[in-house]
């Protein structure tokens, strides 16, 4: 594909479905021995203040949406509510994120790092996780020409800047692509091409999808195989842009089929219409 640029602003992250347990985690464990749990928070260690750093951070996109601290009772709950809870230094009480904007964090797992004192809320954010309704707390870069460390009052470029990993930095790339008003005379990104050609669109996905099968029958090797994956990529993301699909919906039917057998899933979906 033609070459990308910098992500513009994210749009809104929808609703997405609760997933089954995949595996047999902490959180998990809250449910079915409380005395395991209480194990567990004997083990962590707190600072002098009773507390352990805790980050929010999406199940689907990896996206870090925000950092805090949580004492022992705000894990608890955590852990057996299965919503992100924290402890607040200013208030010096519990609460729980969304109770006052509605917009929760369902936990999916919760991890600990490997000195036990910090934790990693893994979920799925019912709306904007900042109070300034920025999708994540961590949305203004720093380094670049144009970062808060170059740019007094910078790291604001278009509105906001998500820490963006690579496959949703594509996403948000191919949605500014889309949204480019080519001027008269000039010629149209490859991705405009393909958004205001779908019959071209779907011809480049079937085309790569063929040419990686042939990276595996011509034994072209591993770096053929991933240049070909990519382009596979590429080309279905801007199919599903011109649907209207994101990239986190389709994760979260990855993450829906966890722990169930490709044959039954496949079985159970409702027929074509």
């Amino acid at each position: 594909p033609a070459s990308v640029g910098v992500p513009g602003k994210k749009a809104k992250v929808p609703l997405r479905a609760a997933a089954p347990k995949a595996g047999r985690t902490i959180l998990a464990v809250a449910v079915d021995s409380p005395d395991l749990v209480e194990a567990f928070l004997d083990g962590l260690k707190y600072d002098d203040k009773g507390l352990v750093v805790a980050i929010a951070q999406d199940v689907d996109t990896g996206a870090v949406l925000m950092q805090g601290f949580a004492d022992r009772t705000a894990v608890r709950t955590t852990l057996t509510a299965k919503k992100a809870t924290f402890f607040s230094r200013s208030r010096q009480q519990q609460w729980t994120k969304g109770e006052t904007s509605g917009n929760f964090i369902a936990v999916k797992s919760v991890h600990v790092d490997c000195d036990k004192d910090s934790l990693i809320y893994m979920g799925v954010p019912d709306g904007p996780t900042c109070h300034t309704g920025a999708h994540t707390c961590y949305y203004s870069r720093v380094d670049g020409t144009e970062g808060a460390a170059a740019v007094a009052n910078g790291g604001a470029r278009d509105g906001e800047e998500e820490a963006f990993s690579t496959l949703y930095e594509l996403e948000a790339t191919i949605k500014r692509r889309g949204a480019e008003v080519t001027k008269e005379g000039d010629k149209p990104s490859w991705t405009k091409r393909l958004l205001d050609n779908p019959e071209l669109l779907c011809s480049k996905v079937r085309e790569e999808a063929g040419e990686l099968c042939e990276s595996w029958e011509n034994e072209e090797g591993k770096e053929r195989a991933a240049s070909e994956m990519a382009d596979v990529l590429y080309h279905a993301m801007v199919l599903l842009n011109l649907q209207g699909v994101e990239m986190e919906d389709v994760m979260a039917v990855l993450r829906n089929r966890f722990g169930t057998s490709g044959v039954e899933e496949k079985a159970a979906r409702p027929p074509k219409k």
